[in-house]
């Protein structure tokens, strides 16, 4: 079966995309046509980059390293919640990319992304990410609206269209998990 990572893009104290990954996964299970499992940065802890050589030699010194590389590589494919700062991801789940280079070669990618304009310029900056260490992003997004989506820009309360999205955009990642998962075999 299919496995997808839904990853949580933010390691912020009292982020709100812990929410919106749990949404994310909630809805993911009750599909049934693959696996999904919930990542958070904040469980692995990892450092800026600290490993002596680049991460496209695969050889990895730090057990940090070696768990995150263990996680990624048993993935067909991804869910990233990002939000948006600064008109770009975090800087954590950009360092947890840069960390690794074949663990992420060949696999499909969805993103949600959160944020005062849905998040848009983040995700637009992750796709270009992604790009580089050979993740075939989908072309469905969903881009959830502090304004509209959260009440209190903290309570998250998805509008009743975002189900829909986040539907569109699984079955984007699960259909372009099975097409590359060949390549990698």
């Amino acid at each position: 079966m299919i496995k997808i990572g839904i990853i949580v893009g933010s390691t912020r104290p009292g982020r709100n995309g812990e929410a919106v990954a749990r949404w994310v996964h909630d809805h993911a299970v009750r599909r049934g046509d693959a696996h999904y499992e919930l990542v958070d940065l904040k469980d692995y802890d990892l450092p800026h980059l600290d490993e002596p050589l680049a991460a496209a030699t695969g050889v990895y010194e730090h057990p940090h390293t070696k768990t995150w590389s263990d996680t990624i590589d048993g993935f067909d494919g991804f869910v990233f919640v990002t939000p948006e700062y600064n008109h770009s991801t975090t800087g954590a789940l950009k360092t947890a990319i840069d960390f690794l280079f074949a663990e992420w070669h060949d696999k499909a990618a969805g993103v949600v992304g959160y944020g005062v304009s849905g998040g848009v310029r983040a995700a637009e900056h992750l796709r270009q990410v992604l790009g580089q260490v050979k993740v075939a992003d989908v072309q469905a997004a969903v881009e959830l609206l502090m304004h509209a989506d959260f009440e209190d820009f903290t309570t998250f309360k998805p509008a009743a269209h975002q189900e829909d999205m986040l539907s569109k955009l699984l079955d984007q990642v699960v259909s372009w998990s099975k097409a590359l998962r060949p390549l990698r075999m």
